[in-house]
């Protein structure tokens, strides 16, 4: 059986979680009867107040939780460094709980940590979470006065603080470096247009070739919904045989490699007559062959600048809801002309 919380009663009696916690610490500021009701039925159904989450309001664990959607990706791992060095310059611990991109594992975690084991949570969200659009357990953690500050995968409807990358205008920049090389025949391959952030490179793709005056094609759009990367070639050899592509910008890593891999089986050479470029600069780049040439998201800054809004926030110096944009920039290696 499910334990009863404060929030059960509230929903019982229509009325707010403060309500409750007041009644049942016999506050004078409640009415008598209302009192006795929710005493009385707290009592009936065996209600144990959660001694950890009442004593929340008045003492600091020192430490934050933090939910990362997945660690097999070089970003996160970045952000992670970022969020660590400048916790524990401030004399803060870290819990890591991977969501593994499930909204139930995200859920679960959240209500175990909840628990008075942190003082806030710096989050990024499970891919699961977005595409149910469920957001209530954001939610319910701020109201019950634990913080959270969201980076890169953010809900856009919560009131919280975020840090993302600047997505629009770092793929508009990034067609414009490339018809600056001379490419004409832009193609764009995403992993992730299902996804906000997916949604705003894809429009920053359409804003570039608008500013420099390419017409936008369907064709050279493909947008890969196979999760496993191994099967990425399966959908890259016949888009890239199809079409005439000077340039490929990718989403991620992994779909960039398979690009590469296929662009060299057609018989075409990088960056000669198809460069590659891609979002997150990290491990797999640095070894691709060619090197390959990347935009970076900065994720160690993110991990930083989202504890720094975070630890503000716990010590009440800020009491704002900020956005903060992180730029990007291209690294230039041998994978463009």
């Amino acid at each position: 059986m499910k334990k009863l919380t404060i929030k059960d009663i509230a929903k019982q009696f229509n009325v707010s979680i403060s309500t409750v916690s007041k009644a049942l610490n016999d506050s004078y500021e409640i009415s008598e009867a209302t009192k006795e009701k929710i005493q009385k039925y707290a009592k009936a159904h065996n209600y144990k107040p959660n001694f950890n989450a009442l004593s929340l309001k008045n003492r600091s664990t020192k430490t934050i939780g933090v939910i990362m959607p997945t660690m097999l990706n070089y970003f996160f791992a970045q952000v992670f460094k970022g969020i660590e060095k400048t916790a524990l310059k401030q004399g803060y611990k870290v819990i890591t709980c991977i969501s593994n991109q499930s909204f139930d594992k995200e859920v679960e975690i959240i209500e175990m940590l909840s628990n008075g084991s942190i003082d806030g949570f710096l989050l990024s969200m499970a891919k699961e979470t977005e595409l149910n659009n469920k957001f209530d357990h954001f939610k319910e953690s701020i109201e019950n006065g634990t913080p959270v500050v969201m980076f890169d995968r953010v809900a856009q409807s919560i009131a919280c603080d975020k840090v993302v990358t600047d997505n629009i205008n770092s793929a508009a920049n990034t067609v414009e470096f490339l018809y600056k090389k001379g490419h004409k025949k832009i193609a764009f391959v995403s992993t992730m247009s299902d996804l906000y952030i997916g949604k705003q490179r894809f429009l920053g793709y359409k804003k570039g070739l608008e500013k420099v005056g390419l017409v936008f094609k369907e064709d050279l759009v493909l947008n890969i919904i196979e999760k496993d990367y191994k099967k990425y070639k399966n959908v890259l050899k016949p888009f890239i045989q199809a079409n005439e592509i000077d340039a490929v910008i990718a989403t991620g890593e992994s779909v960039a490699v398979s690009a590469m891999k296929a662009i060299k089986k057609s018989g075409k050479k990088i960056p000669k007559d198809v460069s590659v470029i891609a979002f997150s600069n990290g491990i797999l780049s640095r070894h691709s062959s060619p090197k390959m040439t990347t935009i970076s998201q900065h994720g160690e800054q993110i991990g930083e600048k989202a504890t720094q809004i975070l630890i503000d926030k716990l010590k009440n110096k800020n009491k704002d809801i900020t956005t903060e944009v992180i730029k990007t920039d291209i690294v230039i290696r041998d994978s463009t002309r």
